[in-house]
């Protein structure tokens, strides 16, 4: 049974968390923290935010950057704690990272298994069953090991994030007129979540 929840920017999104998985059920569990796609980036305030949300929420947050971890610590923090969180950042540089760490298979693994997952922005987008698709988002130079763009297949769709939002305007609108007649693109706003219980997906929104 899946359970997932993918979104561009979790902090601001956080009402929509808290009704897909209730306060209750957030207060004392185990996050394993993933900031490796914002490795590559300059500005990575949504790491901070991100993490903080969660701790407001009372959850227990592990951090682990599987670019530089031992396999052993990855597959136990992974294996253990009750959630997956993925940040933003560059889509290939953590596709590539989850590959030579072997975390791409542990996560598939826990995910498919009922595990919850939070993938925000490329930590969502890594979820699709190819992410060729990023190259007009995200630049491949950071990934000079990445043989193939094949992604986690966890889902079926694309998720497209930041959808009007600033400035990431032009490369989604790139995005959408290049592959919408030929992939199945789940467009999000910085104000919408995509919200996954077994085989039911819906797209949430934010009251403004």
């Amino acid at each position: 049974m899946k359970h997932i929840f993918l979104c561009s920017s979790f902090s601001q999104v956080v009402p929509l968390f808290t009704d897909f998985v209730t306060a209750e059920e957030l207060k004392g569990k185990t996050v394993t923290f993933i900031p490796t796609a914002s490795l590559t980036e300059k500005v990575t305030f949504y790491v901070k935010a991100g993490k903080k949300a969660l701790e407001e929420m009372e959850c227990i947050v592990e951090e682990l950057d599987i670019s530089s971890a031992h396999i052993e610590e990855i597959e136990s923090k992974l294996r253990t704690n009750d959630i997956i969180y993925i940040t933003g950042g560059n889509t290939f540089f953590l596709l590539q990272e989850l590959r030579k760490s072997g975390a791409d298979r542990v996560i598939t693994s826990e995910v498919l298994n009922g595990k919850t997952y939070i993938g925000e922005s490329a930590g969502a987008m890594i979820l699709s069953p190819d992410i060729e698709y990023v190259r007009l988002m995200d630049d491949i130079e950071y990934a000079p090991d990445l043989s193939n763009l094949e992604g986690l297949g966890i889902v079926d769709f694309y998720t497209v994030p930041h959808h009007t939002n600033f400035p990431f305007v032009k490369a989604v609108r790139k995005i959408i007129q290049k592959y919408d007649s030929s992939l199945p693109l789940r467009p999000i706003s910085n104000l919408q979540a995509i919200a996954i219980r077994d085989k039911k997906i819906s797209t949430l929104t934010l009251e403004d």
